[in-house]
């Protein structure tokens, strides 16, 4: 990217007023904007004017950014455009994201200064690979932080979609674990007695929401070992689902 432009996104809400606020926000970061209040216009758009990068609503009545990234990544051609979601915040809403194949997923809850500043970091990460300084001050062999400012699945995401090698070790509360990627697929976890798969939703399950704990992730760190069988997305969703009927069990519970 050019020096003092950031490139060209196609920014779609149908909230004309945060639209606006964000599309000036995306400007101040050097980004030239294209808005529209439709998702379709995206599709048409890719035929005659390519963008540097999509940041699509959620929420839109029509088609939204889990659908239009659906399409998009149908065709091999459009592998390498970024497309970013804009939704409610929730950690479901996040893993649908990734699920759908978008790049990443933003609050739109945060300040559109926020929101433009996460969007270049993005696409600078994406153009260059992954930038592990970008995110935290580390050395040059490991990426660490703590999990009440660092989202777990958002990690384990970063992670699989660099195509990382290395082991992730968490450590939160009761939950001592340790999971190994292979160019970006999670390959082996154990936690405990547990271990793969199961391992894998126990570990997530228990960082579902943060809270105090930290996590390190050692590049080149291998296992000879191979028990997890599934996606790494199949597992968080399986995790999440867990949480929840976990969750309303126990407010049945406390209701009687």
């Amino acid at each position: 990217m050019a020096a003092g432009h950031a490139g060209k996104v196609l920014l779609i809400d149908s909230n004309v007023y945060f639209a606006k606020r964000l599309g000036d926000a995306l400007k101040r970061e050097g980004f030239e904007v294209i808005s529209s209040t439709q998702a379709s216009f995206a599709l048409t758009a890719l035929e005659y004017d390519m963008p540097t990068a999509i940041l699509c609503a959620t929420n839109m009545r029509e088609m939204g950014a889990l659908e239009i990234a659906r399409i998009i990544r149908a065709d091999t051609k459009n592998a390498a455009l970024p497309i970013i979601a804009l939704g409610d915040g929730s950690q479901r809403a996040l893993m649908e994201a990734f699920q759908a194949g978008c790049d990443d997923y933003i609050d739109r809850h945060q300040t559109p200064p926020v929101i433009a500043a996460h969007v270049k970091q993005i696409i600078v990460s994406k153009a260059e690979g992954f930038q592990p300084t970008q995110m935290l001050a580390q050395s040059d062999t490991s990426l660490s932080g703590n999990l009440t400012h660092h989202d777990l699945t958002g990690v384990m995401q970063m992670l699989g979609h660099a195509h990382q090698t290395g082991a992730l070790h968490i450590n939160a509360g009761e939950t001592d674990a340790v999971m190994f990627f292979d160019a970006g697929e999670i390959s082996h976890a154990e936690c405990g007695n547990l271990f793969g798969d199961e391992a894998v939703i126990h570990i997530l399950k228990s960082c579902v929401n943060g809270g105090e704990g930290v996590y390190k992730f050692v590049y080149g760190g291998t296992s000879t070992q191979r028990t997890v069988l599934r996606s790494a997305t199949d597992l968080m969703l399986d995790a999440m689902r867990e949480f929840d009927e976990g969750t309303r069990d126990m407010a049945d519970k406390e209701a009687l």
